[in-house]
C-alpha cells in the first residue's frame, strides 16, 4: 500500500505544478481580454478557468479511489465530492480540504457547469473576471491542503 500512496504523492505535485500553470495562464488571458476587448481572450479564460477546477476534480477522484473511498453518485455527485474531500474519514484519512478551500472550488465547480452548458458568447465578463481575481487565493489555498494531506500520506508510508 506504502506504493500507492507514494505514487499518488508524486501525482498530487504534478497536479499542483499544472494548476500553476493553468492559474498563470489564466491571469493572462484575462489581462488580454481586458486590454484587447477580444472576445476569444474571454473565451480561453473561461476554458482555462474550467480547466483549474476540473483538474483539482480529478485529483479528488484520485484521493478518493487511491483510499479506497466511494465516490459519490447521482446528480450532485460534483458537490458531494467536495463536502466528502471536506470531512474526516475516521480510520482511513484525514480531511483533504478544508471547508473555506470547499466553498472557494464550489465557485469554480458552478462556473464549469457553465461552460459545459452554454455558448460562449453569453459568457459575462464581470463574472469571469470576478473568478480570475480569486483564482490565486484559492489556488494558494487548494496547496495548502495537498501539501497537509501529502505530510499525512508520508506519515502512512514510513
Amino acid at each position: 500500500m506504502s506504493n500507492e500512496y507514494k505514487a499518488l504523492t508524486g501525482r498530487l505535485e504534478q497536479v499542483l505544478l499544472d494548476l500553476e500553470r493553468v492559474v498563470t495562464r489564466t491571469e493572462k488571458q484575462m489581462q488580454q481580454a481586458l486590454t484587447t476587448n477580444d472576445d476569444a481572450y474571454l473565451d480561453a479564460t473561461a476554458l482555462n478557468l474550467h480547466g483549474f477546477y476540473a483538474g483539482i476534480e480529478h485529483a479528488l477522484e484520485d484521493i478518493a479511489q487511491t483510499m479506497s473511498e466511494t465516490l459519490p453518485l447521482g446528480a450532485h455527485w460534483h458537490q458531494n465530492l467536495l463536502l466528502q474531500m471536506s470531512s474526516q474519514i475516521a480510520g482511513v484519512r484525514p480531511r483533504v480540504i478544508t471547508t473555506q478551500t470547499r466553498y472557494c472550488l464550489d465557485e469554480y465547480r458552478q462556473f464549469r457547469h457553465i461552460v459545459r452548458n452554454v455558448y460562449t458568447f453569453n459568457f459575462r465578463s464581470p463574472s469571469i473576471q470576478g473568478l480570475v481575481t480569486g483564482i490565486r487565493a484559492c489556488l494558494n489555498a487548494v496547496i495548502d491542503d495537498f501539501q497537509q494531506f501529502t505530510q499525512f500520506l508520508t506519515q502512512l508510508t514510513e
